[in-house]
């Protein structure tokens, strides 16, 4: 279940939000959950069960469709609509198991906000992602 942090911002909007989120097609595909979230932070939750590859490890698609869903929440749960402009990830060690996202929020001016995740299996960094978000007018998506 999603814990919802008030911080400035409209609770019923930020649930429905990390909703629309966690029944999108792909979330429910891979299995993601957000577990937490609020402006500039979320937490993502998948396994690695169905999304092995043949090396029987964590795909690494797999991972950074885990960090993007933690950064399109941090990104858009507080009501303004960002989309990403650019994305790097280094995936560090291959990962068996459950996996969690962390992303949080580093940088903002108003235009542009960066955002960096890490991928965590358990307190192992499995990978590191950074995510630079651009805000754009609703009638934009």
């Amino acid at each position: 279940m999603s814990e919802v942090h008030k911080k400035g911002g409209d609770t019923q909007k930020l649930a429905e939000r990390i909703s629309s989120f966690n029944h999108s097609e792909f979330a429910l595909l891979l299995g993601m959950q957000i577990t937490d979230a609020y402006d500039g932070y979320a937490r993502v939750s998948m396994g690695c069960n169905g999304k092995r590859n043949p090396n029987n490890v964590a795909h690494g698609g797999a991972i950074f469709s885990l960090a993007d869903q933690a950064f399109g929440i941090a990104a858009n749960c507080a009501g303004i609509n960002r989309v990403a402009v650019s994305i790097h990830i280094q995936y560090i060690t291959p990962a068996t198991g459950s996996l969690v996202a962390v992303a949080q929020r580093v940088a903002d001016n108003g235009t542009y906000s960066l955002f960096r995740v890490l991928v965590l299996q358990e307190e192992r960094i499995i990978a590191e992602f950074e995510g630079v978000a651009i805000q754009v007018p609703e009638q934009s998506l």
